[in-house]
């Protein structure tokens, strides 16, 4: 039986179509929720969108810091495992919720697969890299994205016959539900190609005053600049920072600033595709942005997307007011050369080349 473990929203998308090809293939899985992520808006609404199926258990763990978070989760995995008795564990990405069900699992000799491996920013002490650096060095089987990706899980010593280039899930996910996407009303009254996508929640960022303060400034300044309308979806991290640093108000009394509540996965696929480029802290709404055709201004120090860049898609310009709308006039002046993304992420069939790797290691291990 396989376990697959999840507590975040990113980790829920992941999962569209590569649960959907298990259940095409008759792979016999199941979930587990840490509850790394618990409201509605962050929760369940990908589950019901996604038509995922329901979790077997949901931990509960909720929010906390870094270390109470993964050592709950770690005691609950394990108590978990005990009870089902997976052969192996599934986790995809980068969260607490990775690095818990991968620990826990190698501790009691169950393999385990990573989804999304070999991703690297080179950045020692950010969180997701420690998680992602820890789950692919204990993992059994790893499922890169792309050549990069592949070639970093080589570089760091890890055995040829363990690591498997397959290509990007979310991007089975973009040409799965091309037409839903398209169908899909934008949440909020603006005309394509008229407006910034936001998104920012990384602690790196939000949880210090003077670097969400130059993202609120350049917020601010945007529609003064370019005549362009920001639309801001308040990640529960984001909405919290901005109260606590009195920057709140700042934006809510902007009316070009659109402060909307977080979105669904095809709300938030639809606003990024008619977008005239998406500013962001995440890291698969850049890729997801390229893929679907628009430029992208990340405010981080570097990217593990390093595609995107080098194909002049995407600009790094950290948390820094003045970069941020350069970066901005840069795309607006001169939209980028056409790129067939989908070729560097894959050709949509990651899922099925997960699934089948998976279904040759249960025969080869004895496991129907």
């Amino acid at each position: 039986m396989i376990t697959i473990v999840v507590g975040t929203r990113p980790q829920f998308i992941k999962l569209a179509v590569l649960v959907k090809t298990f259940k095409d293939e008759d792979l016999k899985f199941q979930i587990i929720h840490t509850g790394q992520h618990y409201d509605y808006e962050m929760d369940r609404v990908f589950f019901e969108e996604l038509n995922l199926p329901e979790p077997i258990m949901h931990l509960g763990v909720g929010s906390g810091s870094h270390g109470e978070q993964t050592g709950l989760m770690l005691e609950r995995l394990e108590k978990a495992y005990f009870e089902i008795k997976p052969k192996v564990v599934i986790v995809p990405g980068d969260t607490n919720s990775a690095l818990a069900g991968a620990l826990a699992a190698v501790k009691l000799g169950i393999h385990v697969f990573h989804v999304e491996a070999g991703l690297r920013s080179r950045l020692p002490f950010m969180a997701e890299e420690i998680n992602r650096v820890l789950v692919d060095h204990m993992s059994s089987l790893l499922f890169a994205p792309t050549e990069t990706a592949y070639q970093n899980l080589l570089h760091e010593g890890i055995d040829k016959n363990r690591a498997y280039l397959t290509g990007d899930v979310m991007i089975d996910n973009i040409i799965q539900y091309k037409n839903k996407i398209d169908k899909t009303e934008l949440p909020v009254e603006v005309e394509s190609n008229n407006y910034i996508y936001t998104t920012t929640h990384r602690a790196e960022n939000v949880d210090y005053p003077e670097k969400l303060k130059e993202i609120v400034e350049a917020l601010r300044l945007i529609p003064e600049k370019y005549g362009l309308k920001v639309v801001l979806p308040l990640h529960p991290r984001t909405k919290k920072r901005l109260s606590e640093y009195n920057l709140l108000e700042k934006l809510t009394e902007h009316q070009d600033v659109y402060l909307i509540k977080p979105l669904s996965y095809f709300e938030s696929l639809k606003l990024a595709k008619d977008a005239a480029i998406v500013l962001t802290d995440s890291g698969g709404l850049q890729k997801e942005a390229f893929v679907l055709g628009t430029p992208v201004v990340t405010m981080r120090r570097t990217t593990e997307w390093i595609e995107t860049v080098k194909c002049g898609w995407n600009i790094i310009t950290n948390c820094n007011k003045e970069k941020i709308l350069n970066g901005i006039r840069k795309f607006l002046d001169n939209k980028p050369e056409p790129v067939n993304a989908v070729t560097l992420y894959g050709d949509g069939k990651a899922s099925q080349r997960i699934t089948n790797i998976t279904k040759k290691f249960l025969e080869q291990i004895g496991v129907e």
